[in-house]
């Protein structure tokens, strides 16, 4: 029994943290040519908001120009926007799995080398508007607090939920695979049988044609 709360315990810890960490600050060098991406595996229902700007200390030429895109596990672009130094994107999932957000550097960069860009990107509790929660229903204080406790709670339990239904999923494919290697298995070990005989039987007249036995 103390293994098994002990357990929970660590599971939810690790839940909580993965809530709390809902907000993160990337920061990517896009070099001249190439795209680079970052992803996230996001379940279902969960509302995404970030921020994008390109970081540039040349004060000599103009900022750089980037392009973005933002697509969902099955290829569905949430966000598209071309020749810019700044944008923001949000949406709601409406599927479960990794979504991804792409960024390139467009044909105007008049330095030449890396460009730096920062990305904040906020999921689930970190991207709610506490502040127009607050003036909406007048909270204030260690009301605030609970509220925002009580969204991280509700978060935890929405991704135990996830992750049970992922463990499930990939319990289900584990035993399909581990069916079809057993099957293969015997298949191919019946295979192998077939080939001995046949070449016993080969080798068997080979021998009688040549009277050796």
């Amino acid at each position: 029994m103390g293994d098994v709360a002990g357990l929970r315990a660590v599971v939810l810890l690790l839940s909580l943290l993965y809530v709390l960490r809902g907000s993160e600050a990337i920061w990517l060098n896009l070099p001249g040519s190439g795209t680079k991406c970052v992803s996230e595996e996001i379940q279902n229902n969960v509302v995404v908001l970030a921020d994008y700007v390109v970081i540039s200390d040349d004060h000599v030429h103009s900022t750089p120009t980037i392009s973005a895109k933002v697509t969902s596990p099955y290829g569905n672009t949430l966000h598209n926007k071309e020749n810019t130094t700044h944008g923001q994107f949000a949406f709601t999932t409406t599927e479960a799995g990794n979504y991804l957000a792409c960024f390139w550097v467009d044909g105007h960069n008049p330095s030449g080398g890396d460009i730096t860009v920062n990305i904040d990107w906020k999921t689930g509790i970190a991207a709610k508007d506490w502040e127009s929660v607050a003036r909406k229903e007048k909270l204030e204080g260690v009301e605030l607090e609970l509220r925002k406790l009580e969204g991280a709670v509700e978060a935890i339990h929405e991704n135990l939920l996830y992750l049970k239904t992922r463990e499930s999923e990939m319990r289900v494919v584990s035993e399909t695979t581990n069916a079809r290697v057993a099957w293969f298995s015997v298949m191919a070990l019946g295979i192998c049988i077939l080939v001995s005989l046949a070449q016993i039987w080969h080798l068997k007249l080979y021998f009688q044609k040549k009277k050796l036995i």
